[in-house]
């Protein structure tokens, strides 16, 4: 195989800031959710962050794209289809890519698309709980046209993340992805990404995730909603027809592994937070990155317990190389 991991998602340059809850509560913004915003109320929020707490980090984003990074950084081979348009902000973003090791075709992607480049807002209270406003701005029209099936067929998993429903374009997109990886053996993994996905995009959900992935990635919270069950070994019980293999991550508690060979526990590692985000988004990487190794469950799952854990003691989604090398060499 060509590539260990190919990845499809929305293309989201993160802007960062460190803000109060007096912000967030001024504003009318919903702690700890991503919500979708439009163009002018993004830049009338981006001129209020930037006047009051001033830009602490930008790097090319998105749900996919930093598990994507992730599994490139610990020495995967990954290869990423977005969209971005031609545009500054585009431009960083491939190039952002490319430095990751992230093998894509937006040379030709960004050469040909007017638009603008998607944008979250990211915002890191206190006590380090992450809040998203996006503009998806261009990425809403990725479609079949971006997917460059070919790169496709030579890779061992397709991973799509659950943002992709909110468009009726690139929710077609990921329906043709999954029935080209099914038509030529590649494995499927998909992440729910955010319980606001699963509770007001429901149908669409439920279209992408079809007849069940491989390896399905969820929180509590998500697979609460999915489910409508509130105790966990319920909600298990409920969304395993739709996983060969089960990841539902548990915040403090670790995470759970369940598969045909049983249940596999994983333990937590306790530290300080300082930005949440991007835990999901390296969890599902990092255990990516094991299962494509040949790694068990067990491994897999302790690898990524330990990126979460040292992802969110940084400011931003991401770890240096040099970081992601640190952790492999403990695991």
């Amino acid at each position: 195989m060509k590539y260990d991991v190919f990845g499809i998602g929305n293309a989201l340059v993160d802007k960062e800031f460190e803000v109060t809850e007096d912000f967030l509560a001024a504003h009318g913004i919903q702690k700890g959710m991503m919500t979708l915003i439009d163009e002018v109320k993004q830049q009338h929020l981006l001129a209020g962050l930037t006047d009051t707490f001033g830009l602490k980090k930008r790097a090319s984003g998105g749900s996919a794209a930093n598990s994507i990074v992730a599994i490139s950084q610990f020495g995967g081979k990954t290869f990423y289809a977005c969209k971005v348009a031609n545009d500054e902000t585009g431009e960083f973003y491939m190039h952002d890519l490319h430095a990751a090791g992230v093998n894509t075709r937006l040379d030709q992607v960004r050469g040909a698309s007017e638009g603008v480049t998607g944008k979250c807002m990211v915002m890191v209270t206190p006590d380090a709980e992450r809040t998203m406003n996006t503009f998806l701005g261009i990425t809403a029209d990725f479609s079949e046209a971006e997917l460059h099936l070919d790169e496709l067929k030579q890779s061992n998993y397709l991973y799509i993340e659950g943002y992709l429903v909110t468009s009726d374009i690139s929710r077609a997109a990921a329906l043709k992805a999954r029935q080209v990886a099914k038509e030529h053996g590649v494995k499927t993994a998909m992440t729910f990404s955010d319980p606001a996905m699963v509770r007001f995009f429901r149908s669409g959900v439920d279209e992408m995730l079809g007849d069940g992935a491989d390896i399905l990635f969820c929180n509590r919270e998500e697979a609460s909603v999915f489910t409508g069950k509130d105790d966990l070994e319920e909600a298990i019980r409920a969304i395993k027809p739709y996983a060969g293999k089960l990841v539902i991550t548990l915040g403090s508690q670790g995470a759970l592994v369940v598969d045909e060979t049983g249940r596999t526990e994983i333990a937590a590692h306790p530290v300080t937070a300082v930005d949440t985000n991007g835990a999901g988004d390296m969890f599902a990487g990092a255990f990516l990155y094991g299962v494509t190794q040949g790694m068990d469950n067990a491994q897999a799952g302790k690898l990524a317990s330990l990126s979460a854990a040292r992802v969110v003691t940084v400011f931003g989604a991401r770890l240096s190389k040099a970081a992601h090398q640190e952790v492999l060499a403990i695991i």
